[in-house]
This record gives structure tokens, C-alpha cells and sequence, in this order.
């Protein structure tokens, strides 16, 4: 029972403005005081962090009946100062983000390759000390029960939906307006430009979109870059199918931009192979924007009945679907009024409650736990 504690803080690698996993460790501190309970956030860089909200890892001093919670994202060192705290009698919950599949990276040579393996490893040396596993969504909470945690929960990322209602970049939102006002529609996807979004599928569904449908489309690729070989395929992909001028890849925007975007666009289309939970899913809901989203990882969950959903993403499947969705006024209206239904499921208050009542199933004492901690793995 979180009554039981007096303290419970956070471990994260950094806090930067921005970043989803920041933003959510921010609204669990807002919650946890609301609670009435001491909580902090520590980081092992406060250099590489927002100052203003954080405390240096090596600065924090654990309690008798305080508890740890460790936002999860990718590999890092903060994960391994949590087994020292854990012996000592630190009551530690993995608050678990996802991890992709390393696999998806590993034929691009990327960088991130190592630090997901990295992250992959942790999760499952954590299990044997954690309390207790958090997923933000049942697709992750499956990789923590794989991993071995024994008491698992499940409690969607806490984010402040209003805070999409960001004013528009004027300049881009001219530039968007004065394309639509020439005639076609515009496709949308938001998300870093990476193997597991496979915004190839996405750039040959467009294709086809346009030479059967709509030769006179867009379609905006909104995000910035984990993988440089990747990009440039998907580059080489859109010349190769002659559709230069018509795919823009933005690289990184400021929120404003991104506003535009959403704003300007007509379909948010989400191919990727892998989402632990997929934001920009609840964005276009926001913004009104129908979705027409593959079955992959959380997708299907996060989007609920909020959009089209397809277990099929070959060309011609899609193109279809978003044809239908962009020429049939009743469909897109429902679609519409059904992503915001599934907004509010996302509500503040609903997350709030759903981690809270997760974090009712940390016991102060962990009744089960062996009696030679020497035997860990």
C-alpha cells in the first residue's frame, strides 16, 4: 500500500524538455506529492538535464519506508546503481517505457543498437529486485512478466493532453495552407525517422495512393532522425519513386511546427512495426485528424476505437483505407468524434488514477523475497 511509505522518488537519466518519458516523470512527482509523499527526481547528469527539477543521483539518501521508481526507456548507467540501493533495503519499481527490438536497428549500423540491447538486459536483471513492474501499456507489462517481475501493472503514460492545443507556426502553417489551397490531400505521420516506423511501407502506400487516388497528395514526414542509413533509404526511396516535392521529411520541429502540421493535415497514417505506446496516435485525436493505423505492438490498443485499424499495411490495402476515409464525409466524421471518445480515455485524471492504483500493489516488505540476496542473479 503507497500509504505505508513516506518517500517515494524517481530515477531517471535525464529530464529534458520535449521528451515524453520526461514529461511523464514530472506529472508522477506532481502526483506522488498530491499524495502527500516526499518525492524528488534524481538523475546522474545534471548537466544534461532540466536543473530546475532535478538532484544529483549521488545526493539521494534513502529512508526506511521510501521507494524507488526507475523510468525505463534504454539502457543507461542510473539502472545500475539501483541494485546497491535495492540490497540495502530501497524498495524499487521499473516504471517501463518499451524497449524496441535492437533487430530492427542492427542491419543499419545504428548507434542506438547497443544502449537498446543494454536497456533489454537491465529490464530483465531488474526483475529479481523490483517490487514491482509498471507498463505503460498491457503490450509492455507482457515484456515484464517475460522477464521474470512478479507483480506487474499496467498504468498509461501520464501527459497533459492540453498541452496540445500549442499555438501554430505561422510561416508553416502558410506554407501548408497555400499547398492545400492548390489541390490534394495531406498524409501525416510524426516520429523519428527509424526502421521500427517504417516509413518506407508508408512512402510506397503514399505512392500508390497517388497514382491511383490523388496524384496531387503530400505527404509529411514529421521527426527527426535515429538512424542515418535508414534516412537515407527513405530518402532514395521517395526519388526512386519519383515523388520528390511531393514527401517532405521535416527532420526535428519545434512544437509550433509540429501544431501546424497536425493542424494543416487531412490523415494521420501509422504503419510502424513497433510502438510501445505511440503519442502522436493521441495527438491527432487532439486535432481532430482520422486515423488509419497498422496492428503492431501497442498500436492497436492505444488507437481503441479511436481510428481505422488494419491488419494488413501492404500498398494497396492502405491506400484504400485512406481513400475511404478522406472521400466518405459520415466515415470521417465518426472517426473524428471516436478519437476524441478515446482522448479522454487519456485523460489526466484517468492516468493519474490508473497509477496510483498500480503503485497500491508495492508492499512496504516484500514478503517472498529469498533469504540469501547473495543468490541473485
Amino acid at each position: 500500500m503507497i500509504a505505508e511509505f513516506d518517500a517515494v522518488h524517481q530515477l531517471v537519466p535525464s529530464v529534458v524538455d520535449g521528451d515524453a518519458v520526461s514529461a511523464h516523470s514530472l506529472q508522477v512527482q506532481r502526483l506522488l506529492r498530491d499524495l502527500g509523499l516526499a518525492s524528488e527526481i534524481y538523475v546522474q547528469d545534471v548537466a544534461a538535464s532540466n536543473a530546475g527539477h532535478v538532484h544529483p543521483l549521488r545526493s539521494f539518501k534513502p529512508g526506511p519506508r521510501t521507494a524507488l521508481v526507475y523510468q525505463l526507456a534504454i539502457g543507461s548507467a542510473v539502472a545500475d546503481e539501483l541494485i546497491p540501493l535495492a540490497e540495502r533495503g530501497t524498495r524499487l519499481v521499473v516504471n517501463y517505457h518499451n524497449l524496441t527490438p535492437p533487430d530492427f536497428f542492427r542491419p543499419w549500423l545504428d548507434p542506438v543498437t547497443e544502449p537498446l540491447a543494454w536497456g533489454g538486459r537491465q529490464l530483465a536483471k531488474l526483475a529479481w529486485w523490483a517490487g514491482l513492474g509498471i507498463g505503460v501499456s498491457a503490450f509492455n507489462e507482457r515484456d515484464l512478466v517475460a522477464c521474470g517481475y512478479r507483480r506487474t501493472a499496467v498504468a498509461p503514460i501520464l501527459l497533459d493532453t492540453d498541452r496540445f492545443a500549442t499555438e501554430e507556426d505561422e510561416a508553416t502553417a502558410a506554407r501548408l495552407q497555400a499547398a492545400r489551397e492548390r489541390g490534394g490531400h495531406d498524409w501525416l505521420f510524426v516520429g523519428r525517422i527509424a526502421p521500427n516506423k517504417a516509413q518506407h511501407d508508408l512512402v510506397r502506400a503514399f505512392a500508390l495512393y497517388r497514382r491511383t487516388v490523388d496524384p496531387e497528395a503530400r505527404l509529411h514526414l514529421v521527426g527527426g532522425s535515429s538512424s542515418r542509413l535508414y534516412r537515407r533509404m527513405v530518402r532514395r526511396l521517395v526519388a526512386g519513386l519519383g515523388l520528390d516535392g511531393a514527401v517532405d521529411l521535416t527532420g526535428p520541429v519545434s512544437s509550433a511546427t509540429l501544431a501546424a502540421h497536425y493542424r494543416h493535415a487531412d490523415v494521420f497514417v501509422c504503419l510502424s512495426d513497433h510502438e510501445g505506446f505511440c503519442v502522436p496516435l493521441l495527438e491527432a485525436f487532439h486535432h481532430d485528424l482520422p486515423v488509419v493505423a497498422y496492428d503492431a505492438g501497442a498500436v492497436g490498443e492505444t488507437l481503441g476505437r479511436g481510428g481505422v485499424l488494419l491488419d494488413d499495411k501492404s500498398p494497396a490495402v492502405v491506400a484504400t483505407a485512406v481513400e475511404r476515409v478522406l472521400h466518405d464525409p459520415a466515415l470521417r466524421a465518426g472517426l473524428v468524434a471516436a478519437g476524441r471518445a478515446r482522448l479522454a480515455d487519456f485523460s489526466l485524471d484517468a492516468t493519474r488514477a490508473a497509477f496510483r492504483d498500480a503503485l497500491e500493489q508495492l508492499p512496504l516488505v516484500e514478503p517472498d523475497d529469498p533469504d540469501d540476496p547473495e543468490d541473485a542473479p
